[in-house]
């Protein structure tokens, strides 16, 4: 793409699209001829007026266009894409309910469809696949978007819901490649969006990924005051009832604030929230994926022994690790799985045990590659690895740094 003249880009979004020549050319109100002609490069575009109605059409940026493309990052899993990531950024800066709101809605696409892609979107990230997701994202971001605007009445709440989830995958996988400004971005659409589908329980998960993107960027004193305020506010209790479906958000919530706690070295305030969130886990019996939360007694230890990471207590959150029944950490999701063995790998690292944190990565690559190649952190202890390994590393461990793009 970086070297493709202004045409041949215009032809490779257009297809990108899948749109014809011939649609696009409605949509421009120019003939099939003239969009052509632009394509093959026999006819320059020199108007910006021109320009940015392309662009709008095609909803890219126009820099793309121009020619001024992101550097692209790319690895052997092809994780993650600039030029996905402004698609992406593209279609979260999209207003299709305020443009609703004056003119016709765009036609939206059926409930029944959207509802199956927002699932398999979760299932996506749950078995962390982050590379296809981000490739699928900018169409859900914008059918979502769509649904939302063009849907009133009973159906109204349903595409906010809708949207609201498509909002918090968006910022979930967002903020575990490192785009993290997208990540807060998209997480607070989620929260706005939530109060229009009139769900106090998709609020509440949707601040945890808003807090989530606020630890990710240095705030986690903010994070863990808005953790703890919303959680009291869904606490059982009082009016509000013990639903699992509450349960399970109430001790994400909890969950969350103790990892914001544990940011800002506030051990007690650790303590407390996991005591609660424990409570929590009790009384809903059991591990389950509420809100697609995975809440339940492993989760919790899971996240014990994160935070028990972030406190630089190594030596606990292994003794975390190895005190976590085997058959309730097989059934949870690759996602939450590879994401402890990292954590774990970082407790290792804590300790002085380079091998054992390798062995860490390497048991986290073959269960969710994504979520070791993919993330910042696990080239942090990647790198860690390797300098501190003597003499040359295991070939596993040689083999995966490479597909990592990660030297000494």
């Amino acid at each position: 793409m970086d070297e493709l003249p202004i045409g041949r880009r215009v032809a490779y979004w257009r297809g990108r699209r899948k749109m014809s020549q011939q649609v696009f050319a409605d949509r421009l109100g120019k003939s099939k001829s003239w969009v052509d002609k632009v394509e093959r490069g026999v006819r320059r575009l020199d108007k910006f007026s021109v320009l940015y109605e392309i662009a709008d059409i095609l909803q890219v940026d126009v820099q793309l266009l121009l020619g001024k493309d992101p550097e692209r990052r790319t690895d052997a899993l092809n994780c993650i894409d600039q030029v996905e990531v402004e698609e992406i950024r593209a279609a979260l800066e999209r207003y299709d309910s305020m443009s609703a709101y004056f003119d016709a809605a765009p036609y939206p696409p059926p409930l029944a469809d959207m509802r199956k892609a927002v699932s398999h979107a979760w299932l996506t990230y749950q078995y962390g696949r982050y590379g296809m997701l981000t490739r699928a994202l900018p169409k859900l971001l914008r059918d979502a978007q769509a649904a939302d605007a063009g849907y009133g009445g009973d159906q109204a709440r349903e595409s906010a819901h809708l949207l609201g989830q498509v909002y918090q995958i968006a910022s979930s996988v967002l903020r575990k490649l490192g785009e993290c400004d997208l990540a807060w971005l998209a997480a607070d659409r989620s929260m706005a969006v939530a109060q229009r589908a009139d769900d106090q329980l998709l609020a509440g998960i949707a601040t945890t990924r808003v807090c989530n993107a606020l630890v990710a960027m240095g705030r986690a004193r903010p994070a863990l005051e808005l953790n703890v305020n919303i959680a009291n506010r869904l606490a059982p209790g009082g009016d509000n009832d013990a639903s699992p479906a509450r349960l399970s958000v109430y001790g994400m919530l909890l969950l969350q604030g103790a990892m914001a706690a544990a940011r800002i070295a506030d051990s007690a305030t650790v303590d407390d929230l996991l005591t609660g969130a424990h409570e929590a886990a009790t009384l809903l019996g059991g591990d389950h994926n509420h809100y697609w939360t995975s809440f339940g007694p492993t989760n919790l230890e899971l996240h014990r022994a994160a935070a028990a990471v972030e406190l630089g207590d190594g030596g606990r959150a292994v003794e975390i690790h190895h005190g976590i029944a085997e058959a309730a950490f097989n059934a949870m999701l690759p996602e939450r799985r590879a994401h402890h063995l990292l954590d774990i790998a970082r407790g290792y690292a804590q300790l002085g045990d380079v091998a054992n944190a390798g062995e860490m990565l390497l048991r986290g690559d073959r269960l969710a590659p994504s979520e070791i190649r993919c993330r910042p952190i696990a080239h942090e202890v990647m790198s860690d690895v390797l300098r501190r390994t003597r003499g040359t590393p295991p070939p596993p461990i040689a083999e995966l740094a490479g597909h990592m793009g990660v030297g000494v």
